[in-house]
């Protein structure tokens, strides 16, 4: 740990867990950990398909808060496994709402991060009043410019010997659309070339997400239970521009007002680009803003992890 900066709290065990059927078919996987009754927040993991882990349940004081996190739609313990069906932006905007009455609480704090701090931009901007503060990490807004950066030209200029092998699945002759190559690959009734296009989508993310190379992270993001879920869902949400308006999220950030609020990105995000953060940072000028450099996209970067957890301290005292 770099001397000086805020860390994880200890590891910690859930309190409670279960599954919530939220209709569709779909079982969603839940857990709450910290101490009842305290200060109540929501997790939203990344991906979309990416899960929670027990490092996730550490970003919040455990004596000060009633955090619930869970898998969303298809992913992590959630079932059905990699599923598409009835699974969108606006499925799992309604999933937390759900959640948030089964805790019992008014308003929560909405921690998320990549593409968790889009889907708790949507939750925010269309319930507004169930919100008390936001703590968002790599915003990602999921426009045309930002799909293109990642899957297309822009990060391939970084990583040359990565987007080689994320290529590798992809016929020369389909290149010029990637996310619409994959999808016939990640649905399509072929099992084993759903597996390596799952396989190469997912560690082309786990390979690119840090500041400094992680080998292990990137290993994990190829394993095949967690690729297949990540890279379906992830594919299918991409697919449909996460079925937003383009510029939606930013263009409706004066619903925010009101609402306590913390931006912390990386300046050397690559699958987030910065200029989409600074943008909802000037339409939403009320929330902090923490340009993090010497960082890449990870939570778990030291200068990110610090901002975070300084972030979820400050709003502790806060009902």
């Amino acid at each position: 740990m770099t001397s000086g900066l805020r860390s994880l709290y200890p590891p910690i065990e859930p309190y409670d867990s279960g599954r919530l059927d939220v209709g569709d078919g779909h079982l969603i996987h839940y857990e709450r950990v910290g101490t009842p009754g305290a200060k109540p927040a929501v997790f939203l993991h990344g991906g979309p398909g990416g899960g929670i882990s027990s490092e996730h349940r550490r970003l919040f004081d455990p004596a000060r808060y009633d955090v619930l996190l869970f898998d969303q739609r298809g992913c992590g313990r959630s079932t059905p496994h990699a599923g598409l069906d009835a699974n969108t932006t606006w499925h799992l905007v309604a999933d937390i709402e759900r959640l948030r009455q089964r805790v019992g609480c008014e308003r929560w704090l909405v921690f998320g991060g990549s593409w968790g701090s889009t889907l708790a931009l949507a939750y925010a901007e269309t319930h507004p009043q169930r919100v008390s503060e936001l703590v968002l990490r790599g915003v990602y807004t999921v426009s045309r410019a930002e799909l293109d950066w990642y899957y297309q030209f822009g990060v391939s200029e970084m990583y040359p010997d990565k987007w080689e092998a994320f290529v590798a699945p992809i016929p020369e002759v389909e290149r010029s659309d990637m996310i619409a190559a994959y999808r016939r690959r990640l649905t399509g009734d072929d099992v084993a070339a759903r597996i390596v296009a799952a396989r190469a989508w997912s560690t082309w993310e786990g390979s690119t997400i840090k500041l400094l190379p992680d080998a292990s992270l990137a290993a994990g993001f190829g394993e095949d239970h967690f690729a297949l879920a990540f890279a379906r869902i992830e594919n299918h949400y991409f697919t449909h521009g996460a079925w937003l308006d383009e510029g939606q999220l930013v263009r409706d950030a004066h619903r925010l007002h009101g609402i306590a609020g913390t931006i912390v990105h990386g300046r050397y995000d690559m699958p987030c680009p910065l200029r989409y953060a600074w943008a909802l940072h000037k339409a939403w000028p009320e929330a902090a803003f923490h340009l993090v450099e010497g960082a890449g996209h990870a939570y778990d970067e030291p200068g990110i992890l610090d901002r975070l957890i300084a972030a979820t301290d400050g709003y502790a005292g806060h009902r």
